[in-house]
């Protein structure tokens, strides 16, 4: 599974325009998404994201190698818009499925983690993230791509010109790693995320 996360975006900020010692960001999830897409039997891409999660991560301008961060999901706060499939007679909504032990089973596994193990430079504003994925009990090696987008004081009043950043992440990660098999190859195995982090600096 491969997912690319918000470290790798933290240690970019570094790189960029990041203060001048180690600080810690909390992600702004009003302004954030985990959104993910899978195949349909070859036809188009379904998407969903979701709705609760969150996450800090660290890093130090000097050393953005030593980037650490911790993301948590609630698999159950997952959402694909399948309230036009429960119009349309469904036996289950979609939802409710992807929820079941047949997908993401929440109610014996409510959490996705991913923790950071190391951060790479690529480029003038893009980077990998290494980490492990935690998910249905199994840990696995994910990399994700990311692209630093902004660091700077917030300019909303409401935010009082708490140092934000900003970072798109990218990656695809096949669900069987995990041990999700139900549907392959109709619902494709390789599932795309993208990922659109706003953090502010931790006080």
């Amino acid at each position: 599974m491969k997912i690319r996360t918000l470290s790798a975006a933290v240690a970019l900020a570094a790189f960029a325009a990041a203060p001048a010692s180690a600080e810690t960001f909390r992600v702004d999830i009003t302004h954030s998404s985990f959104v993910f897409a899978a195949n349909h039997i070859g036809y188009t891409d379904v998407y969903g994201l979701f709705r609760e999660w969150g996450g800090e991560f660290t890093f130090d301008p000097k050393a953005p190698e030593n980037t650490k961060v911790r993301i948590e999901v609630k698999t159950e706060s997952l959402d694909t818009n399948d309230h036009r499939m429960q119009a349309q007679g469904g036996v289950r909504g979609r939802n409710e499925h992807l929820r079941s032990a047949d997908f993401f089973n929440v109610k014996e596994f409510p959490t996705m983690v991913f923790e950071s193990t190391k951060v790479e430079k690529t480029g003038e504003k893009t980077g990998k993230l290494h980490g492990n994925v935690t998910l249905l009990g199994v840990t696995k090696p994910v990399v994700f791509d990311v692209t630093f987008n902004k660091v700077a004081p917030h300019p909303v009043p409401a935010y009082k010109g708490v140092l934000t950043a900003g970072f798109t992440i990218t990656g695809t990660i096949k669900r069987t790693d995990w041990g999700m098999k139900f549907g392959v190859p109709a619902v494709s195995d390789e599932v795309k995320l993208m990922i659109g982090v706003e953090a502010q600096e931790k006080k």
